[in-house]
């Protein structure tokens, strides 16, 4: 019978940041980084860190800028994902970690694919939900997005959706799910997440990362190569209803790597709320069968 282990909550000083993780099980296991997406935290693998920590040494980080972590303004602190991954990097070299699996969420994908194409050899596999690294998960709700990439004025900047709102952060995890899904989503998720958000300067912080976000997609010819040259395992988990990333992602990393297992829910964008035991049975055995 599978052992529900304790989940560690924890703080590390990381070049002057306060980062908060949760860690479980213990060191000499294959450890697993959960990397959280946008607007959430760690608290997203609240569910299924007790779920692996039998079989595997599972770290959870606040990126800086959100959950219980330092949020310093875009005055003190640069918010691009190359810099959130050196801070992820230090804390694993405190724990002392050399290889590990990294789980790619959303904003966590760019983040983990930056500590993956910085050092491939310490890549076990990956795990991605609901994770970008093709032109083929960005459908045409990213036109505007684009548009603003290519064009950052005010003028373009005005035709974006208001998402860093109340009910912006609640609808990354309500957004194009079937009601029968949406009475299953806890609503503490979205109240956390924007009370953190309204930190000073956090907002500031948050467009910064989305602005950001066009230096990721303009990777993907980066991350394809890293893909074909070092064909990494990987496990993808997907919510059919994710609003944000098109489902033909899925068969993208299909198409881009020889040992991937997939798997499709009845979901959303933030699939471990709804389906965090199917998904954590799955990881166990991924870590199971490439540690």
């Amino acid at each position: 019978m599978q052992a529900i282990q304790k989940v560690r909550h924890l703080q590390a000083d990381i070049n002057g940041l306060e980062v908060f993780f949760r860690e479980a099980g213990r060191i000499g296991q294959p450890t697993i980084l959960l990397l959280h997406g946008f607007p959430s935290s760690s608290h997203t693998f609240r569910e299924v860190m007790p779920r692996l920590a039998d079989v595997a040494h599972v770290i959870a980080p606040d990126l800086p800028g959100f959950g219980m972590s330092s949020s310093p303004t875009t005055d003190e602190y640069d918010y691009t994902f190359e810099n959130l991954s050196w801070t992820v990097e230090y804390l694993l070299d405190q724990l002392g970690v050399e290889r590990f699996f990294v789980y790619l969420h959303d904003f966590g994908a760019p983040v983990g694919y930056h500590l993956a194409t910085r050092a491939p050899n310490r890549i076990r596999g990956l795990i991605v939900q609901s994770g970008n690294a093709h032109e083929d998960g960005l459908g045409e709700q990213w036109d505007d997005a684009k548009a603003y990439w290519a064009d950052p004025t005010d003028h373009q900047r005005a035709k974006l959706p208001d998402w860093l709102t109340f009910a912006g952060t609640r609808d990354q995890y309500l957004a194009g799910l079937p009601e029968g899904v949406r009475t299953l989503q806890p609503p503490e998720s979205w109240h956390l997440d924007w009370e953190r958000m309204q930190r000073p300067g956090n907002i500031d912080a948050q467009f910064a990362l989305f602005s950001d976000y066009a230096n990721h997609v303009a990777r993907f010819d980066e991350l394809a190569d890293y893909h074909a040259a070092h064909q990494p395992p990987a496990l993808v988990l997907w919510g059919r209803h994710d609003a944000f990333f098109n489902v033909k992602e899925v068969l993208a990393y299909h198409r881009a790597l020889d040992r991937m297992d997939a798997h499709l829910y009845n979901g959303g964008h933030f699939l471990l709320e709804t389906h965090a035991t199917e998904c954590a049975e799955l990881m166990r055995t991924f870590v199971l069968d490439n540690a």
